[in-house]
This record gives C-alpha cells, structure tokens and sequence, in this order.
C-alpha cells in the first residue's frame, strides 16, 4: 500500500515540480510580457484622450484629478514598458497594483454584490499577477535578473 501511495505522490507531485524547475523561467516573462503589454497600451491611449479621462476621473470621484489622471495614465505607460523589460519589475507591478485597487474602489465597487463579482473584475485578476510580481519578481529571463547577477 504504501509503494502504491508514494507512486502516486511521485507522479501527480513530484513529477510535475521536476518539470516545473525547468520552465520557471516562463511564467514570469509570459505574465510580464501579456500585462505590460496591456498597460502600456492603456496608458498610452488615456495620454492621448487626457481631457476625456480627466473628466472620468472627476466623475469617479479620484481627487485632484487634474494631477492625478496624467500621473496614473504615465505610470500606467511606463510601468507596462517597464514590466516587458523586466526592469524595476516589483516597483512597477507595485505601483500597478496600487492603481488597481484605486481602480476598484473607485470605479467598480458599487457594482460588488458578491465576492463572485469582485473576483470577475479582470482589475482583480491584475491585482493578483501585480502581487505575484513584486514579490516573486521579474524572473531569470530580465534585465532585473541581468543587473543583480553582476
């Protein structure tokens, strides 16, 4: 029984964490890749619609949002080109992560009725890859990975 049991925890555990060691590479470079390229692309598009954003943000009630519309519309850009880099990777996914949760609060919470709701927000599904990537960061395949080998 027992070599029956420890087959079973080689194939469905210990198996796929071999697999796994060598691929760790990939998850971060893909996460960080699809979402900067979602971001940068984003912020690029409010930086060009400043007056319309703006008065979004006036509508969502964000404060100053004079200041804050072109400071969350920049970092969003560069952040997101920051992140395919994978360059300064925990700040920028930090500093998106907190966008998001203003996003959140902002913007979707009146439509929460449920933790089935908050948890189909895609902002909520960003939240957690930003968390994942400040604190697991960029991963062997970046300039981050580059700069504190040397």
């Amino acid at each position: 029984m027992t070599s029956l049991f420890n087959s079973f925890i080689d194939l469905t555990l210990r198996w796929p964490e071999k697999v796994a060691a060598y691929l760790q590479w990939l998850a971060p470079l893909v996460a960080r890749l699809i979402v900067g390229e979602v971001f940068m692309t984003a912020g690029w598009g409010k930086l060009q619609n400043l007056d319309a954003m703006i008065q979004n943000f006036t509508s969502w009630g964000i404060p100053f949002p004079q200041i804050l519309t072109p400071f969350t519309s920049g970092a969003e850009f560069v952040c997101g080109i920051l992140l395919m880099l994978g360059l300064f990777t925990r700040i920028s996914a930090g500093i998106l992560g907190v966008i998001m949760i203003v996003a959140i609060k902002s913007v979707l919470w009146a439509d929460v009725d449920s933790l089935d709701t908050l948890l189909g927000f895609s902002e909520t599904a960003y939240l957690a890859i930003f968390l994942w990537l400040s604190i697991a960061g960029a991963g062997k395949i970046s300039i981050d990975h580059w700069l504190t080998r040397k």
